[in-house]
């Protein structure tokens, strides 16, 4: 992995942007950027994330199978430190935050063994959260 990654940008449908700016900042403790009535900017562990707001409530919801569980084919996420990936994943547990992937750990003893769960913004938006005890294993196959 390069030293100079930059920062990414991704834009994703919400429902409701009350609910959402809500979410991102209590639970995962977003600053907010920019915002106006139909989107808002969040810092997401230093990348740009913006909810814009839909009329249309249908989101995508197709899985594949990955590792036994059905993995939703449309989320996001970010690849923490184990140490921070312990961290939030124990907030969230105290919280008694509806995972809808629990926390685990997956492909046990293989290349890109790796800590992750899954959770659901209030518009139904999967957001993922991964660690890996080697980040060289993030793209080995």
């Amino acid at each position: 992995m390069s030293k100079n990654l930059r920062p990414f940008h991704l834009a994703f449908p919400v429902t409701n942007i009350k609910k959402t700016i809500n979410w991102y900042t209590t639970v995962l403790e977003c600053k907010i950027g920019r915002e106006d009535k139909r989107w808002v900017d969040f810092n997401f562990y230093g990348h740009q994330i913006s909810a814009h707001l839909i009329n249309d409530t249908k989101i995508l919801s197709v899985t594949n199978k990955v590792d036994g569980k059905d993995i939703p084919c449309r989320h996001f996420g970010i690849i923490l430190t184990k140490k921070n990936w312990d961290k939030l994943s124990d907030k969230l547990i105290n919280k008694k935050t509806n995972f809808l992937i629990k926390p685990n750990t997956r492909f046990k003893g293989e290349k890109g063994e790796q800590s992750t769960f899954f959770i659901k913004d209030p518009s139904g938006n999967v957001l993922e959260f991964k660690s890996f005890n080697n980040d060289k294993m993030i793209f080995d196959y």
